[in-house]
């Protein structure tokens, strides 16, 4: 759902920049100054005020796909291209764009003699208020964190 609800900012930033000055760079823009807002957001709502770790509150990664949006535009000039093939790239590149901050989450580590992820610490670790204690077992080498299903 965010790529799709997100696209309509840096779309119609970079309609406005292409339109009025033809700066290939406004769905950059735009994205950069909504990380910037959402950064500013996380960091004094959810640490300042609630002290939630910032690794479970991170703002996702909208730059590759902004570059990918700016880069059809220039390239082809026409919006409708723009639309369906850069539209789709940004789609796409959602989710691999988001990997680097998230891969350091699974790394396996040795906690009280079993083998577990970073994640599954965390979750473990930090109690989460909406939460009830009896959900949070640790069973061997797994983790129920958010009710029935079981996480490896």
């Amino acid at each position: 759902v965010t790529p799709i609800v997100l696209v309509t900012f840096p779309a119609a930033i970079q309609a406005w920049a292409w339109e009025r000055f033809r700066n290939p760079w406004g769905a950059t823009v735009a994205v950069l100054a909504l990380l910037f807002g959402e950064w500013v957001n996380r960091y004094f709502n959810f640490w300042g005020w609630t002290y939630f770790p910032i690794n479970f509150v991170f703002p996702a990664v909208l730059v590759p796909g902004a570059i990918l949006l700016d880069t059809f535009l220039m390239l082809s000039g026409s919006y409708l291209f723009t639309a369906i093939v850069g539209g789709m790239a940004w789609g796409l590149v959602f989710y691999p764009g988001n990997w680097p901050i998230i891969a350091p989450l699974h790394v396996p580590v040795e906690y009280n003699g079993m083998l577990m992820s970073i994640a599954d610490i965390q979750g473990y670790n930090y109690v989460r208020t909406g939460t009830p204690e009896y959900i949070r077992m640790v069973e061997k080498g797994t983790l129920r964190t958010f009710g029935k299903d079981v996480a490896p």
